[in-house]
């Protein structure tokens, strides 16, 4: 790395819009500043933040603002290969992931030290980029913005996905009662593996009348809604009185209006739509959320499902295959050849 000078490769958008836009490009490696590290990419994870960011949607977000030319990718592991003045929490040669630290589709990342957690040596590159944006994603679901207990009865939609098979899986944990949509019997049974209680099968079934039925009209506590415009208003009329609508994404595309009337006629119901980033504030939680993840990873409660790895020049395929509702689990991108 004499000077930094090295060049890397890197997978860019010039413009936003579809998969086609995708593009590779030979970038200067960066340099770590005050408290930053370099990182030597080995995996990252394809999520649907990436397709989000590709499209504009995320372009004025306060948490995720983009500007063009954009690197995509949002969650990586690797190993560290530079520090920058000021870091103590890291060392060179120290495997780690990190999520929320955007380029990560690239062989290098320069992200800031307090993002980053040691990989257990039980944990494998491969692992560590599956789990830290979406194991994120499915800890602050359950067990901060709405904290699961047995009592509850909660709706994942997508259960196969893959937030959704470990929010499936943190939900059991913590005794609730889960109901999940599914799009055909394949991924029915990968949920039922992991433990749902009821699985419809949206596209066959009327999820809102199935959970009615299930619940003996009363509906569920909270409604982990991450398919947005298909669903909303279902889900919304699909929760019990005074109970949560967590709307943190949207496969099926963006609700760009809600009535309030529309809450109030569905039983007084609460709807929030969080970003992850205001849940991955600092490092204690960061930190707090990876060390559980990790343990719940070595007592063998639970299950990380890597459907398939990609290389970096298939990017754009990987992301079709994300869009399309065809995929169950993880989606990767191998960086590296060496890791």
């Amino acid at each position: 790395m004499m000077g930094f000078m090295k060049k890397m490769n890197a997978i860019q958008i010039l413009s936003y819009g579809g998969p086609e836009l995708l593009s590779h490009s030979e970038l200067n490696v960066p340099k770590p500043g005050q408290n930053e590290v370099l990182v030597h990419n080995a995996y990252s994870g394809i999520n649907f933040i990436d397709i989000y960011m590709r499209k504009g949607v995320y372009a004025n977000n306060r948490a995720y603002a983009t500007s063009l030319p954009l690197t995509l990718g949002m969650e990586a592991s690797g190993t560290v290969i530079a520090v920058g003045p000021g870091v103590a929490n890291v060392r060179c040669n120290e495997r780690v992931a990190f999520c929320l630290s955007p380029g990560t589709y690239s062989e290098y990342s320069v992200v800031p030290a307090w993002k980053l957690v040691k990989l257990p040596n039980f944990v494998d590159f491969q692992t560590g980029a599956a789990l830290m944006l979406q194991g994120s994603t499915a800890h602050y679901l359950s067990h901060s913005l709405f904290s699961l207990k047995k009592k509850h009865c909660c709706l994942i939609h997508a259960g196969a996905g893959g937030v959704g098979q470990l929010l499936i899986q943190l939900a059991k944990m913590l005794e609730a009662k889960v109901i999940t949509t599914v799009g055909n019997e394949k991924k029915a049974n990968i949920v039922r593996g992991l433990g749902a209680d009821v699985i419809i099968p949206y596209k066959h079934v009327d999820f809102y009348e199935a959970v009615m039925e299930e619940t003996g009209g009363l509906g569920v506590d909270v409604v982990y809604e991450s398919v947005g415009k298909d669903t909303i208003e279902k889900s919304f009329s699909a929760l019990k009185s005074k109970g949560t609508c967590v709307l943190f994404g949207f496969s099926s595309g963006a609700v760009t209006s809600i009535n309030p009337q529309v809450m109030a006629d569905a039983g007084s119901i609460f709807v929030t739509r969080p970003n992850l980033a205001d849940y991955m504030a600092n490092a204690t939680i960061i930190s707090k959320r990876a060390t559980d993840l990790f343990s719940y990873l070595k007592e063998e409660k639970l299950k990380v499902n890597i459907n398939q790895i990609f290389s970096i020049t298939k990017a754009a395929a990987a992301q079709k295959l994300l869009e399309s509702g065809q995929s169950s689990g993880k989606l990767l991108l191998q960086i590296n050849n060496e890791h």
